[in-house]
């Protein structure tokens, strides 16, 4: 596939009636390159000035920056830039291995032990309406479905059949939640998937990352973070599905961090102390920006 670069400026500015105390602050804003996504550039700049930033990767392999803010400010901002060639994925093209090719997958010992994080539920009480859920894209009268084609399915339902709708308040739906109201944010369109998924026997995690539109570039939009979902077949690897925008693979999904779910992939976490009412709030500015020629 033909590579296209991207230039990301994600800013984040936290605001506050007085300078108060600020603790500890975790960045995940890295892009996780492998064969098709490579990272040109990065940058974190942090105003007032951090103390110290120190980059670790986590328990997921993510790349994470742990800043030490100023002692006291009464503004905080975050500006994270980074620059990436994304080749695309052919997902739909790559050959599964025989035994994951119809539903159900069977996943071999090793695969079990390495994906134990992405197999089990993390709403257990809501599996058995899930399942019943997921089982509704399956092909009828017991024959057999392509194991991919039942994802293919359940992507483009929610995005058919749900309305996405913003919210800014943090936190995710949970599956039957967004099954009751027929409306998400992308990341609990995600976590329904996911634990659909897996109600089915799937391996699947979240990911957090950023969508490109040409529509929202040329409509100057600021955009914003993303979120969507990968699942394991053997022989073809982890599958991104967006059930937001029904998108399987290609360019427009750029990954910066992966989790077992929404909670644990925050692109930004922190602490500070000081009266409730000193919070006046944040605001997020993201511009994704394709490069030509």
């Amino acid at each position: 596939m033909v590579s296209i670069v991207f230039d990301i400026t994600h800013t984040t500015t936290y605001r506050y009636a007085k300078p108060v105390k600020l603790g500890e602050h975790r960045v995940m804003f890295r892009p996780r390159d492998s064969h098709d996504l490579r990272v040109l550039a990065t940058d974190l700049e942090v105003t007032p000035p951090a103390q110290d930033i120190r980059m670790i990767m986590d328990v997921y392999s993510n790349s994470v920056a742990i800043v030490k803010p100023a002692d006291e400010a009464q503004e905080l901002r975050f500006v994270c830039t980074f620059t990436v060639e994304h080749t695309g994925s052919r997902a739909l093209d790559l050959p599964v291995d025989p035994q994951a090719r119809f539903y159900p997958v069977t996943y071999s010992g090793e695969d079990r032990i390495a994906l134990a994080p992405y197999l089990p539920a993390f709403y257990p009480a809501e599996q058995a309406r899930l399942k019943t859920w997921a089982q509704s894209f399956l092909d009828e009268e017991g024959g057999q479905t392509d194991s991919r084609e039942v994802l293919v399915r359940m992507n483009k339902a929610i995005r058919e059949s749900m309305s996405y709708q913003v919210r800014h308040e943090e936190g995710v739906q949970s599956p039957c939640e967004t099954l009751d109201k027929g409306s998400g944010t992308c990341r609990d369109f995600a976590t329904l998937m996911i634990e659909a998924a897996r109600a089915l026997g799937y391996a699947a995690r979240f990911v957090s990352g950023y969508v490109y539109g040409a529509e929202l570039e040329q409509a100057d939009s600021a955009g914003a973070t993303h979120a969507w979902l990968q699942v394991y077949l053997p022989g073809a690897g982890w599958i991104p599905f967006d059930p937001t925008n029904d998108l399987i693979g290609g360019h427009e999904l750029i990954r910066v961090g992966v989790a077992r779910h929404a909670s644990l992939a925050s692109p930004l976490s922190g602490t500070w102390t000081g009266a409730p009412a000193d919070y006046l709030g944040m605001s997020v500015d993201v511009q994704v920006r394709k490069r030509s020629g």
